[in-house]
């Protein structure tokens, strides 16, 4: 079967994350169903690059399909962008060799938290509404902490099905932008609730609530409780999925 690498981003406000669960509306859910109409109700199930939680965006995510059919790239595009509501969008299919994986093949991800100091009903369900000034010179020596490899216990959700909660990260900065500011943070891989617990707590650094200097310890002691709390879910984007040339060499229209 011909297999499809898919290129979309989603609104995720309307939706309990990217992965399928009962009782619930997700991304995936609504994908397969349009996939399913498109070719005569067979059941088919998409591969994501990665989970997204409740209420979190993707500004870029990627899947992966074996449908019973080839396609043109633009008109399974078109399908689905015609199938799907208007808070989910497809920008590019391709086909690509079976061999590759959305998720498995990706070699990092980037994510950014969005932050607006004045208040903007425009934004409300984008960033997060943060009167305070931030200390981003204290947020950004505090983050300098998290390069490299760590294991991050301390801001993953406990209890979770992954093997490891050892992540490599690349970069993490803090940065300006026309509404405020934003953290860009850039990793091999993300645990749950990982990017909203680590700003969470790089925001108590910028409130002057606990020094940088504290940054190491909490890393240290792998333990949820030693972090502070999660900030919310509307300023989070699934912001870019980077993956080896080779599969792109493999694309064709």
């Amino acid at each position: 079967m011909p297999r499809y690498l898919i290129e979309l981003a989603y609104h995720g406000g309307n939706y309990h994350g990217w992965q399928i669960q009962p009782n619930v509306k997700t991304v995936q859910e609504e994908i397969q169903i349009a996939l399913s109409k498109l070719h005569g109700n067979l059941e088919i199930e998409v591969v994501g690059c990665g989970r997204t939680d409740t209420g979190v965006h993707a500004q870029q995510y990627f899947m992966h399909v074996d449908l019973s059919q080839l396609w043109e790239a633009d008109q399974l595009v078109f399908k689905l962008n015609r199938m799907t509501p208007p808070d989910i969008s497809f920008s590019t299919a391709r086909l690509i060799d079976e061999k590759y994986h959305a998720r498995f093949d990706a070699k990092c991800r980037t994510y950014r938290y969005f932050i607006h100091h004045k208040k903007n009903p425009f934004l409300q369900d984008k960033s997060w509404y943060v009167q305070t000034e931030l200390n981003i010179n204290a947020m950004n020596q505090a983050a300098e902490f998290l390069l490299g490899i760590h294991d991050f216990s301390s801001f993953a959700k406990a209890h979770t099905d992954v093997k490891t909660n050892i992540c490599e990260v690349y970069s993490a900065v803090w940065k300006h932008d026309e509404n405020g500011i934003y953290f860009e943070i850039k990793a091999n891989r993300f645990l749950r609730n990982m990017v909203r617990a680590i700003v969470g707590t790089l925001i108590e650094v910028g409130l002057d609530k606990i020094k940088v200097s504290e940054l190491p310890n909490i890393i240290a002691a792998q333990d949820r409780s030693e972090a502070y709390v999660s900030v919310p879910p509307q300023g989070l984007f699934l912001w870019k999925i980077d993956y080896p040339t080779r599969i792109f060499t493999n694309l064709a229209d």
